[in-house]
């Protein structure tokens, strides 16, 4: 029976162990601290990912790693991500694995239109940059016979597991589902795709298991899009915490901030995400792999009481 490699175990990699676990798969799960699911059939390694000795050691028998670990916040990405990705490719290529990436859509930068997997690559700061940066290079090693590689690249996440540390719509959560005004860094009425992790999940597994995936990035299917204030009033609804009440920051303000503090800088980089219309259209990866969205009111139904509870909390 096929061993996968799961490296992170944050909302997705943890998702994506239980969900591996639950089907009789055996996992093994990199992560630093050596924490993460206590699950049947799933084995917890505490090393460093970037090691790539470690790494390719961990990974032998393996016939699939899942790259879902993430070097850090913002700032650290520029520095982080290199040495990361190229342990994680190193040790699918030593172990004859499949590569399968989590990616995102910072890649394509500000856009006019719904996203698909053929959009071209226009990233307009570091933090899309670097993404790209990984991605070209596994591609290169892909081309050249030494790996097989693909990778899902997913919107804001949205689930029952996904913290302030995942995103922003957590962070207005935090503040409405708490009866706050919630202070919101773009327009809170700008059309936006949001992703379920257990959408990430399904389509991380499909890419792994079907060579049709492998040389190419795939859109993870998402419900159509929705405003923030849209799902924030929607959260409320179920949580019984009402209206949200929102209250633009002035980007005057956030680029003052970000000339001191490191995070609010490169955060302003991908604040265009929520100034205009931000839409993926993943019509292809359900039409070819078979992978559909959850649907919206399950997911909503689900991180409503979950983010209402660890506000409580």
């Amino acid at each position: 029976m096929t061993t996968h490699l799961v490296v992170g175990a944050g909302p997705v990699g943890a998702a994506l162990a239980y969900r591996l676990s639950q089907a009789g798969r055996t996992v093994r799960v990199v992560i630093r601290s050596g924490t993460g699911p206590a699950l049947p059939r799933v084995q917890r390694l505490a090393l460093d990912a970037t090691d790539a000795t470690a790494l390719a050691a961990a990974a032998q028998g393996a016939g699939v790693v899942y790259n879902c670990a993430n070097p850090g916040p913002y700032p650290e990405w520029e520095r982080g991500w290199p040495p990361l990705a190229a342990s994680v490719l190193h040790a699918a290529e030593a172990s004859g694995a499949v590569l399968v990436s989590l990616g995102n859509l910072y890649g394509y930068g500000p856009v006019d239109g719904p996203m698909t997997r053929h959009s071209p690559l226009a990233p307009s700061g570091p933090l899309g940059e670097v993404r790209v940066r990984v991605w070209q290079e596994a591609l290169a090693a892909h081309e050249a016979g030494r790996v097989r590689v693909t990778e899902a690249r997913a919107s804001d996440y949205v689930g029952p597991t996904v913290t302030d540390a995942h995103g922003v719509l957590p962070v207005y959560a935090a503040a409405t589902l708490a009866g706050k005004a919630a202070p919101v860094l773009a327009d809170p009425d700008q059309p936006h795709t949001w992703t379920a992790v257990d959408d990430v999940v399904s389509t991380l597994i499909a890419l792994g298991a079907d060579d049709r995936a492998w040389g190419s990035p795939w859109l993870v299917p998402s419900s159509p899009p929705a405003t923030v204030r849209e799902v924030l009033r929607e959260l409320g609804a179920r949580a019984g915490t009402g209206e949200p009440r929102l209250r633009r920051v002035p980007r005057l303000a956030l680029r003052a901030g970000g000339l001191a503090i490191p995070l609010a800088r490169e955060a302003l980089g991908v604040l265009y995400q929520f100034d205009r219309p931000f839409v993926a259209d993943a019509s292809e990866t359900s039409n070819v792999l078979g992978v559909r969205p959850t649907p919206w009111a399950q997911v909503l139904d689900a991180t409503a009481p979950a983010w209402r509870a660890r506000v409580a909390a």
